[in-house]
């Protein structure tokens, strides 16, 4: 699996493995996934549950180490890493949507979005500035002061975007974003992600079930028994615009 030539890769898989469990109980949750990012680009990932994908997003995020194979992030093997390392690398290099939006219920959006940048030791005047930053890019400046009840899905979704984006991450790793969102709000926020990626030049990476939100994406890649089997690339559609 390769982006278009001449793009500098972000993101290396080669020959990638990842086996839970010993004897009658081994898994092969990954049979050796070959994945190439190019910087700049934007990847939807798609198979059925048990096809290996949230296994291979789990390892893009650090968050797991494949049993053999190679794992470069800007040249780095990161399977090296010890973990205090990784989570440098997480912290630093790294953001994440998730389905379920994962905020602080009774914190304010800003508040919200400023957590990575306290976890980093930033300044609160920075902190705040930063987060201020990040929530104008979503469009949620106005609702700064709210708490995540008095927002609706969609901007709490937006919210979870800015805490991802306000660390300026390398590479951004979106698990099914529009999940739990209605179609409107799915359009809207995949608007977002695709205006992120084109203005600001943020990698995504994303996880999704759905063709019509896979199609916001550069290209497709399927996983099928653990393996990424075919990819193709996304045409354009009315609604990215």
């Amino acid at each position: 699996m390769n982006a278009g030539g001449g793009d500098t890769a972000l993101v290396v898989l080669s020959e990638v493995t990842k086996t839970f469990g010993s004897g009658d109980a081994t898994f092969r949750a990954l049979r050796g996934v070959n994945l190439r990012v190019a910087e700049g680009e934007f990847v939807a990932v798609m198979g059925a549950s048990g096809s290996g994908k949230s296994t291979t997003m789990n390892i893009l995020g650090c968050l797991d180490v494949p049993t053999s194979g190679k794992f470069l992030f800007r040249g780095v093997a990161v399977e090296s890493l010890d973990v205090d390392q990784r989570a440098l690398l997480r912290r630093r290099y790294l953001g994440f949507v998730f389905q379920g939006f994962n905020l602080l219920a009774r914190t304010t959006a800003l508040e919200n979005v400023e957590l990575p940048l306290l976890y980093r030791g930033d300044s609160p005047k920075l902190r705040r500035d930063q987060a201020m930053k990040a929530l104008a890019q979503v469009g949620l400046e106005r609702w700064a002061r709210h708490v995540p009840s008095q927002l609706s899905g969609g901007q709490q979704q937006r919210v979870a975007i800015a805490r991802a984006i306000v660390t300026e991450p390398d590479l951004l790793l979106a698990d099914e974003p529009t999940g739990n969102l209605d179609s409107e709000r799915s359009i809207e926020i995949m608007q977002l992600l695709h205006r992120l990626n084109r203005e600001m030049g943020v990698t995504i990476v994303m996880v999704t079930h759905e063709e019509s939100m896979a199609a916001f994406a550069d290209r497709r890649i399927y996983f099928r028994d653990g393996l990424a089997y075919r990819e193709d690339s996304s045409s354009s559609l009315e609604t990215k615009s």
